[in-house]
């Protein structure tokens, strides 16, 4: 029993060595490319920025940095056992490029993956590598009896030097193949805790101050607590629907069903229309209850997606209406499926009952671990986020899920309402 168990330990310990190497080895190749490409691109965006361009380019720049930090993360966490939190603040709610920027490079994450990804180039990378180096340079040592002392010291006409053994011949060969057993089992102990080592690096450099940690906890406090008054106001709208629409049909259908039980032999022609009546009643209770199971949550939306929900939304509109969906076949999580489509049908009654639009395009993509939707209309302009107002309610909703509203409405129009919300597709 004990022996199994040490052989089935020593055999899973074997599998992490391998996994390690292989993915401290992947990592270092990926790595090096990617922290420097980052790093050079965001200074050389921050350097447009008095001309301009850096002030377009920057956002997109930030979040392409902030996605890989965030792979980075999820790679420390799933093949390291090391949580890395992330405290971003969110976008502000505007399309203004300066704005956007002004707000990017305020935030302290920001610098903070500037800086990562400066101390990522050398020591990430040597980190990373390390775990492959302990598997593959024991393996050299134990190759070079088997012939491959030869081809080193041939061609070089002089001893092959494997760490402190200058190899020469065929004995001295044995003799670095000993080093590279002894090296073997170093690497058997050390090789997973070497890959770790790399992680917490990382970890040292991507970990939030305290003071972030608070702020990310305060807002995400108070998006949970909008979340909280949103679905109690949400249940109060249904019972009140009921009540005052279907249960008050229902009753009057009763009540009717009563009298025709009196008049049935008295006055059948009495009975027969108010059975009619009853009829009638149902079928306005049944409709009633239909569209509002549709409002809790559309059939075609737990069908058939996000897009195809959408779709619906817009033949239902006396407005022309096009519909641009980029999902990659994928579905998104059903909280956020649900948001998004009550957010965008927020947006389109809106853009129908206010802006006099004659035309209206929506736009859902997904990328980089975001869902983008954009909401456009000819309309005549004007809208802003303001208490009390539609957009200010879709803004609470999307902030739930760390979701951004932004909105570009001058007077005289165009208006357009984009939405971003962080999620992956399924």
């Amino acid at each position: 029993m004990d022996t199994n168990t040490k052989s089935g330990g020593s055999g899973s310990r074997a599998r992490g060595m391998l996994l390690a190497a292989g993915r401290g080895l992947a990592l270092a190749v990926a790595s090096l490319p990617l922290s420097i490409l980052g790093f050079c691109l965001s200074l050389v965006s921050m350097a447009l920025i008095p001309i301009g361009v850096g002030a377009l380019t920057t956002p997109y720049v930030v979040k392409g940095v902030r996605f890989y930090a965030e792979r980075r993360r999820a790679l420390a966490e799933r093949w390291g056992g090391v949580r890395i939190p992330s405290a971003y603040r969110p976008a502000p709610d505007t399309l203004n490029p300066f704005r956007r920027t002004y707000a990017l490079l305020r935030d302290p994450a920001t610098w903070r993956d500037l800086l990562w990804l400066l101390v990522d180039m050398p020591a990430g990378f040597l980190t990373a590598l390390l775990p492959a180096v302990l598997f593959f340079y024991p393996l050299e040592g134990l190759a070079l009896p088997a012939g491959l002392w030869r081809a080193y010291v041939e061609t070089s006409g002089s001893a092959y030097w494997y760490a402190f053994v200058p190899v020469t011949g065929q004995a001295s060969a044995f003799g670095a193949a000993a080093l590279g057993a002894v090296l073997l089992l170093v690497a058997h102990r050390y090789t997973v805790s070497a890959l770790r080592v790399h992680f917490l690096l990382t970890k040292a450099m991507l970990t939030p101050s305290q003071t972030e940690l608070a702020e990310r906890v305060r807002v995400l406090t108070e998006t949970r607590r909008d979340a909280v008054d949103t679905s109690a106001a949400e249940l109060r709208r249904i019972e009140r629907d009921l009540h005052d629409g279907a249960q008050a049909r229902l009753v009057a259908m009763g009540m009717d069903l009563g009298t025709v039980e009196m008049l049935v032999d008295k006055d059948p022609e009495k009975a027969k229309a108010l059975l009619a009546q009853a009829r009638r009643s149902s079928a306005e209770a049944l409709s009633e209850l239909r569209d509002l199971v549709r409002g809790i949550h559309p059939p075609v939306l737990a069908e058939r997606g996000l897009g195809d929900a959408v779709r619906a939304l817009a033949l239902r509109l006396p407005v022309t209406t096009e519909v641009n969906v980029e999902l990659d076949g994928g579905r998104v999580e059903a909280p956020v499926e649900s948001a998004a489509y009550f957010a965008v049908s927020e947006l389109l009654t809106n853009a129908v009952k206010h802006s006099g639009a004659g035309r209206i395009w929506v736009d859902l993509h997904h990328g980089a671990g975001r869902l983008r939707i954009s909401v456009t209309d000819d309309g005549a302009g004007g809208a802003a986020i303001g208490a009390g107002s539609g957009l200010a309610g879709v803004e609470r909703r999307l902030g739930t899920f760390d979701g951004v509203l932004a909105v570009s409405s001058p007077a005289g129009g165009p208006t357009m309402v984009t939405m971003e919300i962080p999620c992956v597709l399924s």
